[in-house]
């Protein structure tokens, strides 16, 4: 696994390169939010090693603007890619990134997982990053459900979240997910973080094997990856 490092500073203006409006006067703050991203958030050399060994596609409920394909495909990791998210112009800014990056075997669609029907038909493996804290407990129940119910043999749930243990961090971790909110980053704020006995529960009650690891890096807030998958 990875040792708790995000990407260091050229590998993230590579990647991040793609998200450059096509105009000098354009918009960079995609282009900008990518590249401090990826240079500060240990999560996408955590998950390309998570990752690696498999040949499983892999559905990202909740892709945002697509970082985590480019990050993957940067790393070595080619494995078919299909993301989704609600927010139709993050859609829009990962189809147009993949495209310049040249990865444009990625798919990208407009799915709300808050709606509890309509969960995309995939086999193979899924993640789900820094997305269970926007969903009330019965819908994450609902997706975490059929997340599981996705993995192929040998695929892989990777779990990126923020848990919730009363402690300073996670309070951190809320302030700064309402701020973004806030801010138009996010379209809603958090609404519950999971609590890892829960979580792990759920994972063991569905025949996972499953590892937590704290995934902080150099941030204060309280995030884990969590990578599960089905017991040979």
């Amino acid at each position: 696994m990875s040792d708790g490092r995000a990407l260091d500073r050229a590998s993230a203006a590579r990647i991040a390169a793609a998200y450059k409006p096509a105009r000098w006067f354009g918009n960079r703050w995609n282009y900008f939010y990518s590249r401090a991203k990826l240079a500060s958030d240990p999560l996408y050399p955590a998950v390309a090693d998570a990752l690696r060994g498999t040949s499983a596609p892999l559905l990202d409920l909740g892709c945002g603007i697509g970082l985590l394909v480019l990050a993957l495909r940067d790393a070595g990791i080619g494995v078919a890619y299909r993301g989704v998210d609600f927010d139709a112009a993050k859609i829009a800014q990962a189809r147009r990134a993949t495209q310049l990056a040249g990865s444009a075997d990625a798919r990208f669609d407009v799915v709300d997982l808050a709606a509890g029907a309509g969960y995309p038909r995939h086999r193979g493996s899924v993640a789900l990053l820094d997305v269970l804290q926007y969903l009330p407990p019965d819908a994450q129940a609902r997706l975490l459900d059929a997340a599981i119910g996705m993995l192929s043999a040998d695929g892989v749930l990777v779990i990126r979240s923020g848990l919730d243990d009363g402690g300073a961090r996670i309070r951190t971790t809320g302030a700064f997910d309402r701020l973004a909110a806030r801010l138009g980053w996010m379209k809603s704020p958090p609404l519950c973080y999971p609590r890892e006995d829960e979580l792990r529960a759920r994972l063991d009650a569905a025949g996972l094997q499953s590892r937590f690891s704290p995934l902080r890096g150099n941030t204060p807030f309280n995030n884990y990856l969590i990578v599960a998958r089905r017991a040979p």
